[in-house]
């Protein structure tokens, strides 16, 4: 049972890894597109040419974050914290399901109701990988509350500072280094997630 508990905790570094270098591949092949100014989103918007691998990728990154959930909820054992973040990390990844149904348009484009229901996702979102950091952080290793805290302060800090750019997105102007600001946002709780499965699958190989 050890061995199956592992398996599924070590799905949070798969999953993560899997993004970060969906990302960054699929931003190198896109011929024109500014991995420094340009969104996430954009590598999966309507007629993108990077679309297909993105949803391909999300096929496979959504189940291992739900598999990482049960997971983290087996190796709970009676912490209720990590219940809690293992339940919700699961939720997660069955949202990330319903973010391929709103894809956002290219940037100039927006302004339908695929558009608008992205926004939507992100601010449901952002705040339940907050609340998963903030129940996680209990897993009783020292430095990683002060850790998750870290985490939760750079999606705020540079999550922010992408979003004051995000309008000019809608209309087609530059947004100079909202790519680099959106990535530390959005990696920055993916590397917990690394770093949390790392932690946990850890206690079943002593």
């Amino acid at each position: 049972m050890n061995n199956s508990k592992k398996l599924l905790l070590l799905c949070g570094v798969l999953a993560a890894l899997l993004y970060i270098v969906t990302d960054i591949l699929l931003a190198m092949s896109w011929e024109g597109y500014s991995y420094n100014s340009q969104a996430i989103s954009e590598l999966s918007a309507i007629n993108a040419p990077t679309r297909p691998l993105w949803i391909l990728m999300s096929l496979v990154f959504n189940p291992l974050v739900i598999a990482f959930g049960v997971g983290v909820w087996l190796a709970a054992n009676s912490k209720r914290s990590l219940k809690i973040t293992g339940i919700l990390l699961s939720i997660w990844g069955v949202m990330g399901f319903l973010w391929l149904l709103f894809p956002m348009h290219l940037r100039g484009e927006i302004g339908s109701t695929t558009d608008t229901m992205h926004l939507v996702m992100t601010a449901i979102t952002v705040p339940l990988m907050m609340v998963f950091i903030g129940f996680g952080s209990g897993t009783g290793v020292r430095g990683f509350r002060l850790y998750s805290i870290l985490t939760i302060l750079t999606m705020l800090v540079f999550g922010g500072m992408t979003g004051i750019q995000a309008p000019k997105v809608a209309s087609g102007l530059p947004t100079p280094w909202m790519g680099i600001t959106e990535r530390v946002s959005v990696y920055a709780p993916m590397i917990w997630m690394g770093v949390l499965s790392i932690v946990l699958a850890s206690r079943f190989s002593k």
